[in-house]
């Protein structure tokens, strides 16, 4: 619940440290304070897989990318005035899956890894158990509630953080029809695409906008529907006269205010931004974030607006360091962005991770040490050496490394390790990841510590203490009023 004038005033009076003081204060009457005020707005920044280690990381790589040091940078979520951290684990998983964490920020309940807005007694992959027990996301209850909602990713739209804002399934992997069975098919079951293209709650959603045009069309279409002709964009565009269709960076800008989108700008997952090429016709996160802002503003009642920089967990899945904070970077760009354009007295924003990564900083690098690069110590007089540390096996070490991963040295003696934005950073295990098409990938895991939660705006000073990853759906509930006592 909020913090309130009353409890504010007994923190104050406890620094006292005696019990006779904390009583006399307590006794005394609370300052005089207005209501608070409820937020219009919510604005729910996710960065897959951005564990402490990566957004330190990333603070440094984009204070070195302005010529500092880097140590001393702050990104801009740095600066929310309240911060929490976030218990990550799944009900039946240590370490968590996107899926089930999301689920719990956008519902309000843990549960299992690998399903989509279904309680914990939901086994995966059991259609008529998920059809029987949906859970509602916070975008379906701003659609009920007047408002307009919205997303905007990296990844697939069909992918399963984004997934949360409107689909209801016991298995994340189902983006497209063919992905099920025709006896689930059968059993009422649809994918995730087919969800977002027939939501009817509320008039759907506002705002749809990332990769994964795969999913929504057949072969003939170019993409995987077992259908050859399926369109399902067709079917989303007949649903509402002021609806559009987008798929490059253009037709994105040219959408107005009052008009629902859903944009597709890449066949999957849109381009790393270390990759992107320069004419590029995807939008970047950051003007996604601007245009979804823009037109969810629109709508006098207000907007729930959830922006996940999906592509900062996919490099750190292929050992790309380099890669996922670049991703990072842009993410921080984005919050920026939503800093820059909406009001704090009525907007929360909140900025967290569903997850981290099995990534780590080590080695006792000297300050200002390139954050991709190797390991230099300092001499016995605490100045910088000459040359890269050498290991005890006579090769030089990264400032940052993994776990587990692509980059494991599985035999030796060990290679010199690659450095700058493309390497992939070694690793110790090498991890055997059972893929849904039956391939085996050495893909880099999760990690199971907790991530970060950091707030700012109306409703922010909910944000505290060691919490639940459920608690922040609470969190946005009692922002925007709707809370349980806040009504």
């Amino acid at each position: 619940m909020p913090f309130t004038a009353n409890s504010k005033l007994v923190l104050a009076c406890a620094i006292a440290f005696s019990a006779a003081s904390l009583t006399a204060c307590t006794q005394a009457s609370p300052p005089a304070e207005s209501a608070e005020r409820h937020a219009k707005n919510v604005i729910l920044f996710v960065g897959d897989g951005m564990g402490v280690s990566t957004v330190t990381a990333a603070r440094i790589y984009d204070g070195q990318s302005q010529g500092l040091d880097g140590e001393e940078h702050s990104l801009a979520f740095d600066r929310f005035p309240n911060v929490a951290l976030v218990k990550t684990y799944n009900t039946n998983q240590q370490v968590s899956d996107s899926a089930g964490t999301a689920t719990a920020m956008m519902t309000g309940q843990k549960t299992r890894a690998g399903v989509i807005n279904v309680p914990p007694d939901v086994h995966r992959r059991d259609c008529a158990e998920g059809l029987a027990n949906p859970l509602t996301p916070l975008s379906r209850i701003a659609k009920e509630r007047g408002k307009s909602a919205g997303f905007v990713t990296t990844t697939r739209v069909t992918h399963a953080t984004p997934a949360t804002t409107y689909a209801n399934l016991p298995e994340r992997d189902w983006e497209a029809n063919n992905f099920l069975s025709e006896e689930i098919w059968a059993e009422g079951c649809r994918d995730m695409a087919w969800q977002l293209a027939n939501l009817d709650v509320g008039s759907g959603l506002d705002v749809a906008m990332g990769g994964g045009r795969i999913a929504f069309f057949g072969r003939n279409g170019g993409g995987v529907r077992k259908d050859p002709d399926d369109d399902l964009v067709q079917t989303w565009l007949a649903a509402g006269d002021q609806r559009r269709f987008v798929s490059t960076v253009d037709e994105m800008a040219a959408v107005e205010p009052g008009q629902q989108v859903l944009g597709l700008f890449s066949l999957s997952h849109l381009s790393f931004m270390a990759r992107k090429a320069e004419d590029s016709t995807e939008p970047t996160l950051s003007q996604m974030t601007a245009k979804a802002i823009d037109l969810l503003a629109a709508d006098d009642d207000g907007f729930f607006l959830m922006v996940e920089g999906g592509r900062i967990d996919h490099g750190h899945h292929m050992g790309r360091a380099g890669w996922s904070l670049v991703e990072a970077q842009e993410f921080n760009r984005a919050v920026q962005t939503a800093l820059d354009k909406v009001d704090l007295e009525d907007t929360l924003i909140l900025v967290t991770a569903d997850h981290s990564h099995v990534f780590t900083i080590a080695g006792y690098p000297t300050r200002g040490n390139p954050i991709l690069g190797l390991v230099t110590h300092n001499d016995r007089s605490g100045e910088p050496k000459d040359e890269p540390q050498i290991a005890s096996d006579g090769q030089p070490y990264t400032v940052v490394g993994y776990m587990n991963g692509p980059g494991a040295v599985t035999e030796l003696p060990r290679p010199a390790p690659e450095t700058g934005v493309d390497m992939i950073a070694q690793a110790l295990v090498p991890f055997a990841n059972n893929n849904i098409d039956g391939s085996v990938t050495n893909d880099e895991t999760h990690g199971g510590e907790d991530v970060a939660l950091y707030g700012i705006g109306a409703g922010s000073d909910g944000v505290r203490g060691v919490i639940e990853q459920n608690r922040i759906f609470d969190i946005m509930m009692d922002a925007y009023g709707w809370g349980e006592g806040t009504e």
